[in-house]
């Protein structure tokens, strides 16, 4: 299957059993798992959908609240082809190496940890349940369960952070058997505990920046290649699911607060558990995805923008002045422009946003 054939399904599990204090993602209590009656609300919703999917992703919350059974229905409903990349997302803390082996045996192909840093201050800090140790024995327990597939999560530039932080961070996903990381810098958003309550010592957007720089020097040092402003990869380890997202593919999500992008056109349920459940909920259109999108989704990719397929799908080419400013900023460093393909470096990505600005 070719990528422009390609069609995933996202399914949201809202529960977790405690909100991180930099989280604001819709969430609800979850300390005794996901109730079945959800399960069967997901399952409703997959019914009516006809197309085979080639990625499923369980998205939350905490996924791994799902008994290997819920997974194992849900995955057969989504009725996944050959070979479709199937990722479970999950904390160190909530899963045994029974639950491994169930989800593997469930069609579970992928499985993400969040684990965000080696140091246990730190991760005290953020709201976080696990250990590093913890982490580690996950991680140990993934791979003895037969995945070849693991993803695991860092958060850069937290509080009194350190390059130092970040190496014993990378050498735990490294030594875990992880082929593929996700390094996202910390964001304070409106709403959180952290929002409320700025932690001490946050760095400032510079030293933020040098830490990001870093990151993707170390990990593409490793051999983790840098896809996509936030994520790495072993060679052949890409998230097959999300680069539907980055390149404006298909993809269906269901759950409360689940997005999707059908035929151009997105929509999202609404964030409200209870009557996704009951059935009253229901999903809203939001708007088209547009050449304003594809421009911001694929310039995230270091792979970057075939300006010529820009031109095809949208009819829009870049101005003689938009040209002239994407010279500039390739003899800075910011971007690769060779009149056809326009890819961003580490550091333009750092500002993307105000490049768009001049090309929007």
């Amino acid at each position: 299957m070719s990528i422009s054939d390609s069609f995933g399904i996202y399914l949201h599990i809202p529960y977790c059993r405690g909100k991180c204090r930099y989280c604001d993602f819709y969430s609800a209590p979850g300390a005794k798992g996901v109730p079945q009656q959800y399960v069967e609300a997901l399952l409703r919703e997959l019914a009516k959908n006809t197309r085979r999917p080639d990625t499923v992703y369980f998205g939350g919350g905490t996924p791994a609240l799902l008994t290997p059974g819920q997974v194992s229905r849900l995955i057969r409903a989504a009725n996944p082809l050959p070979g479709a990349e199937i990722t479970l997302e999950t904390n160190p803390d909530v899963v045994t190496p029974e639950h491994l082996k169930g989800f593997a045996a469930a069609g579970v192909t992928r499985i993400s940890f969040g684990i965000q840093s080696a140091d246990d201050t730190q991760l005290r800090r953020l709201g976080r349940t696990h250990t590093a140790q913890s982490a580690a024995r996950a991680l140990s327990w993934a791979r003895a369960a037969g995945f070849e597939q693991i993803c695991g999560d860092i958060m850069l530039a937290l509080p009194h952070y350190s390059n130092e932080e970040f190496d014993r961070t990378l050498a735990l996903l490294e030594q875990g058997g992880c082929t593929h990381i996700s390094a996202y810098l910390l964001k304070i958003e409106p709403g959180t505990a952290f929002g409320h309550n700025p932690p001490a010592g946050l760095p400032d957007p510079d030293a933020a920046a040098e830490f990001y720089l870093y990151a993707v020097r170390r990990l593409e040092q490793e051999g983790y290649r840098q896809y996509e402003i936030s994520n790495f990869a072993r060679p052949g380890c890409e998230g097959r699911h999300n680069l539907l997202y980055w390149n404006c593919k298909d993809y269906l999500g269901i759950g409360p607060s689940a997005h999707s992008c059908l035929g151009g056109v997105r929509r999202y349920w609404p964030d409200d558990t209870a009557g996704f459940m009951a059935g009253t909920a229901q999903e809203q259109t939001e708007d088209v995805c547009d050449g304003e999108d594809f421009l911001i989704m694929q310039l995230r990719l270091r792979s970057g923008l075939d300006v010529d397929e820009y031109a095809a799908r949208y009819g829009i080419r870049f101005s003689a002045s938009q040209q002239e400013f994407l010279r500039q900023c390739a003899e800075h460093g910011y971007a690769r422009w060779d009149g056809h393909r326009l890819q961003l470096t580490p550091a333009g990505l750092i500002v993307q946003n105000s490049i768009l600005q001049e090309l929007i």
